[in-house]
Order: C-alpha cells, then structure tokens, then sequence
C-alpha cells in the first residue's frame, strides 16, 4: 500500500513521521533537563536564603539562648513572605525546632539528623512534612564559632511544576509551528520534484529507470553520455567492447578512458561531422555525435559508435569482386577483338596467315604471364598485379611491373602484401585516370637485405606538401564517397599494417606522387598475426 501512495502523500507522511519522532524525543529530552535545571537552581537559591537567615543576629541569639517570645518564628515568617520561600526551619543542634509553617510542629524535633552539624551548607530534595521540596541547610554560628543550629529553607515542588508547565506549553507551540511548517515544506517539496520528474511518481521512475537499462546494453550499438565538461555519465557494454573500456568509466574525463588521436577527437568533439570513420586496432568504426540541450542549454552530448568492420570488409570485397569482373570483361572485350581478326585473317589472307597471327599473341600473352610468375613467387601476389594490369588498361593507365621487381618469399603471407599492393595500385589508377598523357604508374616490388620493399609511382598531380601528413588519418580523402563504401580507410590502414609489422611508408610530394613501404620479412608467427589482421580490417 505504501508504494500505491502518490509521491506527495509519501513525502508527507515520511516528514511528518521524522518531525513527530523528532519533536517528541526532543520535548521529553528539554523538559527532563529544565526540571533538572529547576531543581537546581530553586535548591542553590533555599541554599542562598538558607545563608541568609543564619547570619541574621536575632536568629543567632535565639538559638543560643530559649526563645519564649518565639523571636525566631516572627523572623522566619518575615522572611518566608518577602523570599517566596515555603518554610523556614530554624532548629538548634539537637534538631527542636524554633519555627515552622505549622504551629503545632514547634517545639518538636526533626525526624532526619541536623546535616548542617558538620559546618556546610547542603541542598537537595527534601521529601519533608509539607512534601517534597528543593531544599537548602544552612549552620548557624555561635560567639565561640561552635554550630549551635541549623536553617532548613524550602520551595515546595509545586512551584517548579508551576514553571515546568509553563516551559512545557512554550515547547508544545513551538513543536506545533515546526509542524506546520513542516507540512508546508513538504508540500512545496512534493511540488518541486514532481516537476523535476514531470510528474511521474516513484514506481513510474523506477520502471522507466529499469527499462533505459535494458534498452542501453540491449542494443547492439555503442552508447556514451557526456556532460558539458568531458566526464563520462553513461556507457553501454558495447561501447565499452569497442573502445576496449575496461575500467570503471562513469564519472571520469574521456582523457582518462580513450587515448589520444582521432577516435578522442571525435569522442570530445573536435573533429565535427556526421558519420565519421575512424579506424582503431581491431575495429572499422562510425561515431556520430549529437548534443543535449535542455532549457536553450547545452548540457552534454551523446556519442554512437557503430562497428562497420564487417559490413566495410564485405563491401571492399564486393569492389575487389567487381574489379576482377571488370577485367574479365575487358580480357573477354579484347580476345572478342582477336577473335574477328582471327575470322578476318581466315577469309581473307588464309589459314597461314591466321596460324601466325594466333602464334604471334599466344607467345606475347604466355610471355608476360610467364615473366610475372618468374619474378612474383606467391601466386596471388602475381595474379593481383596481372588483374591489376588489365583493368587499369581499361580506364586507358599503363601499369607497368617494373623488370628489376622480385619476390623469392614463397612463404611469404600474402595478405597484408595483397592489401597494401591493391589499395596503393587502386590510388595511382585514380589518380592518373583522366589527366593528360602519359597516365602510367610504375610498381616496384623487392625482397633483400631480410626486409620487403614496395614503391608504387604515378604520373598525377601528386600529393599537395601540406597534405602529406593527413593523408594516413582516418577519415582522410579528396575523393566522393562510392556508395556505401567508406573513403579515407585505404592509406590508413596500410600504414596501420605496415607500422605493426615494424615498417615505414613515406610519400614523396607532386607533381607525380611515390609512396615506399619498407619492412622486415616477419617469420612465421608474426605472418599468422598478419593474416588475422589483414583479414579483420581490410
């Protein structure tokens, strides 16, 4: 029943509960100590009066000497009347009384020791013949020094109840004003946070709460929350997956978390843009990154990162499939040319003449396949170079196999070699495609000295100075976008290979831009990281 309460009603009643339990422990706890700090003070004041009286002369002869004109009972009463006290007692040693309230008890002895014997005065309550009282003993003096009595002065408990009362109906007014006012406060409370929370109430908090969690690290895309100042107020688990966030991250600075470089810079901010790619150890990723705005203000902003490793890896295949389709239709263009002068040469010249026609093209085809093979021993490497060949004659580029190019590392793993070759090769045609002659790109390929050497040399416009930096950035390109495949990853990811297989690649400036790679041969561990590599992120 409680948790069916609406939110102010629980505010209320749990205010209430704390001020009552409060106000109540807190009254009883005042009045103990007034009554105590009554007792006290109304016993030090008997104690006061108590003095007074034994220094009176008249009382100090009275008890010196018999008192049949009852002198002491006349003083006592004066005094009783003028201090508020309710009795004055004025006994000798042997505790006879010489005054009293009640008459009838003069003359008689004190039912209790005389305390003041011992040359004190002494307070406490005294649970005396009229009741209980705050009382005070004082000794009386004699001419020799000697205690020859005592002055008992009370102030009967009425008296303090009296004030106690009246201490206590202060406390109960000012218990009932804090009451009210509490009951105030927590109405303007209710008020306040059920505009915060848009009036939704508890239960409804909670179960949006539980089902913001189970949507966050249900969905399989990578969440971060941000503030304005950089510290981390929410991260999913896949988030956490892609940017290899092992440690607690709520609360933190994106400085603490992310190291340093472009995914940072898309992460904080200052790299601006839509769909962004940015390309890390193990992943192909896209960031996008859009603020929160509350009231006009920004408040934060949220980041998505999404993996695109796969769908990006599929969509260079499909591209290496369809170039390698490409140069299947320009070798099938070209034997279909053969083909009708073949017919020509049979109808016109004869059969002799068609015989060396066939010859003449069979040793010039089979001799340059011949001549690659012999140079290129890893056979992919070798296809990849001849398909390479055919489909930049396509888009009219000479691609020359430079004669001094050889690979004798039959061993050799050919997919970071297949991945740096096609997408340097794949630049150089771009870049030449459309310019003016000559359009050709020269590829060098060598193994000496235990280490792998690549150039790749066009005739384009080259690489702009101020650009030989950015181009192996991330993201990077000059070109428009094709489809759905991502520009900028092409550079970046053969320096990523390159410099973890313990390399370099320059670029020499323009006119006519020449990138070199150079590293070690791996062995044969290295050449298994290289392959898994090669294959997640190409």
């Amino acid at each position: 029943m409680w948790h069916r309460r609406t939110l102010a009603s629980q505010i209320l009643v749990g205010v209430l509960a704390i001020l009552v339990v409060t106000i109540a422990l807190g009254g009883v706890l005042y009045v103990a100590l007034t009554g105590r700090s009554l007792d006290a003070q109304y016993e030090s004041r008997a104690v006061d009066i108590a003095a007074a009286v034994a220094q009176i002369p008249d009382i100090r002869a009275a008890v010196t000497h018999p008192d049949p004109g009852h002198v002491v009972q006349g003083l006592a009463s004066r005094v009783q009347r003028s201090t508020g006290a309710d009795y004055v007692v004025v006994t000798d040693r042997a505790g006879v009384r010489y005054s009293h309230p009640n008459p009838a008890l003069i003359g008689q002895r004190l039912e209790e020791p005389v305390a003041a014997l011992d040359g004190r005065t002494h307070a406490g309550i005294d649970r005396g013949s009229l009741g209980r009282s705050a009382n005070g003993k004082a000794p009386i003096f004699g001419p020799a020094g000697t205690v020859t009595g005592q002055v008992s002065v009370g102030i009967l408990e009425r008296n303090v109840a009296s004030q106690l009362r009246h201490q206590a109906l202060l406390i109960t007014a000012y218990s009932a004003l804090m009451l009210a006012l509490g009951v105030a406060a927590s109405w303007l409370l209710a008020r306040a946070i059920k505009r915060v929370t848009f009036g939704l109430e508890l239960s409804e908090i909670a179960s949006l709460l539980q089902e913001r969690e189970a949507m966050l690290h249900g969905i399989r895309e990578g969440v971060l929350g941000v503030d304005a100042k950089g510290r981390v107020n929410l991260i999913n688990n896949e988030a956490r997956r892609l940017l290899r966030i092992t440690d607690p991250a709520t609360g933190r600075h994106l400085d603490e978390l992310v190291p340093g470089g472009r995914l940072r810079d898309l992460l904080a901010g200052t790299v601006a843009g839509t769909d962004q790619v940015v390309l890390t150890e193990d992943y192909l990723l896209v960031v996008n990154r859009m603020p929160v705005q509350l009231g006009g203000r920004e408040v934060g902003y949220v980041v998505t990162v999404r993996d695109r490793t796969e769908l990006e890896a599929l969509i260079r295949e499909l591209h290496a499939v369809t170039g390698l389709t490409a140069a299947l239709r320009a070798q099938e263009h070209e034997f279909a040319n053969r083909l009708h002068v073949i017919a020509g040469l049979l109808e016109l010249a004869g059969p002799d003449e068609a015989a060396r026609y066939l010859a003449e093209i069979s040793q010039t085809s089979l001799a340059s396949g011949e001549r690659l093979r012999a140079r290129i021993a890893p056979p992919a490497i070798a296809a990849l170079l001849q398909a390479k060949v055919t489909i930049a004659a396509e888009q009219d580029v000479r691609l020359l196999i430079d004669d001094s190019s050889h690979l004798d590392q039959p061993s050799l793993d050919p997919q970071a070699l297949i991945t740096i070759i096609g997408n340097l090769i794949n630049n150089a045609v771009d870049a030449v495609a459309g310019q003016p002659a000559p359009r050709q790109v020269t590829v060098h390929i060598s193994d000496e000295d235990g280490e792998v050497h690549i150039s790749v040399t066009d005739t384009g416009p080259g690489v702009p100075p101020e650009a030989v930096d950015d181009i192996f950035e991330d993201g990077y390109s000059t070109k428009t976008p094709r489809g759905q495949m991502r520009r900028g990853i092409g550079l970046a990811l053969i320096r990523r290979l390159v410099h973890r297989a313990g390399g370099s690649i320059t670029v020499s400036p323009g006119p006519g831009a020449r990138f070199e790679v150079r590293f070690p041969i791996p062995d044969s561990a290295t050449a298994a990281l290289a392959v898994s590599t090669s294959e997640s992120l190409r």
